[in-house]
């Protein structure tokens, strides 16, 4: 599966659900972008700027323009590359068709073909929530964010890929709170506050249920429901463990190589293909007729949490 069709896929996800930002309705003529940076340059080289991002294509072959891959996701490195280049080029006095050509020349300007899965790397899972078997052959680590509108959508997958390899395949949960959004980073934290009491799956399934609305207020409304002891909950929120738990899962998933969410990794190997179980069968089939699960790059989940 290319990296064409990845984006696609992310893009797709998001008319669908139809939970864009407004912003992302009107990419043409918003002044700030998300990750672009225009500080440092004179109101002149802002407007260049503003100018190539919004009639340059992105590198990535989302088919869309910079800009409007910058409002439309966010997480696309290729389009925060070129533009990051482009100012570069316009704060060190370069003009226009200059500032076009040092993004033409830079290591963004091409797209290379990602693998399906990625060289495997090593993360950190012990404590973290998990289900599946412990003897299973395949181990997902997702790295993800329960305000993401493409975590959601991705569930039904990612649940009937467990499904369907009952036995072979386990799942481990990683917080990847997003600062784009407001919400995510309190959610990570009431997701391992419930993990504390065995409530995580629980809480997870609620929460991806509401994600348009994770307020505390919400949250703690979902946690009652759930049946979880209240004042240990509300205190396990604001304590410095849960908060440096979120800050540790975020740490590991930088260090693996997430630029977004959802990311899973099977066996330690980054998967690069849409999050679709007819997709991900032709993988999975794969790797269970290679190496024993004694040999993933996954450390330990002693002491995790099962659904």
């Amino acid at each position: 599966m290319s990296r064409f069709d990845l984006r696609r896929f992310r893009v797709a996800v998001l008319a669908i659900l139809g939970t864009c930002f407004a912003a992302a309705q009107d990419w043409k003529a918003v002044t700030s972008l998300p990750g672009v940076d225009l500080q440092g340059l004179t109101p002149v080289q802002q407007a260049t700027a503003l100018k190539i991002l919004r009639e340059q294509d992105c590198t990535c072959q989302c088919g869309m323009k910079m800009a409007e891959c910058r409002v439309k996701d966010p997480s696309c490195a290729y389009s925060n590359g070129l533009s990051e280049t482009v100012i570069a080029a316009l704060k060190a006095g370069k003009g226009e068709k200059e500032a076009i050509a040092a993004a033409a020349g830079s290591k963004w300007a091409k797209a290379e073909p990602a693998k399906i899965l990625a060289d495997p790397v090593q993360i950190p899972v012990a404590g973290a929530p998990v289900t599946g078997p412990s003897s299973a052959a395949i181990t997902i680590v997702e790295f993800s964010d329960f305000q993401c509108p493409y975590c959601a959508a991705a569930i039904p997958e990612i649940n009937a890929v467990l499904k369907a390899y009952p036995k072979q395949v386990k799942l481990i949960f990683k917080q990847f709170p997003l600062e784009i959004h407001p919400q995510a980073d309190l959610a990570a934290a009431a997701a391992i506050a419930a993990n504390k009491q065995g409530k995580f799956w629980a809480m997870h399934d609620a929460m991806f249920a509401h994600h348009n609305d994770l307020s505390r207020k919400s949250i703690l409304e979902m946690a009652k429901q759930n049946g979880l002891n209240m004042e240990r909950f509300e205190n396990d929120i604001d304590s410095t463990e849960v908060r440096e738990t979120v800050v540790r899962d975020v740490q590991d998933g930088e260090k693996a190589g997430v630029e977004g969410t959802p990311t899973l990794f099977l066996n330690g190997q980054k998967y690069n293909g849409p999050i679709q179980l007819s997709y991900m069968k032709l993988v999975f089939d794969k790797e269970l007729g290679r190496a024993p699960a004694a040999n993933t790059p996954v450390a330990s989940n002693t002491g995790a949490q099962s659904r």
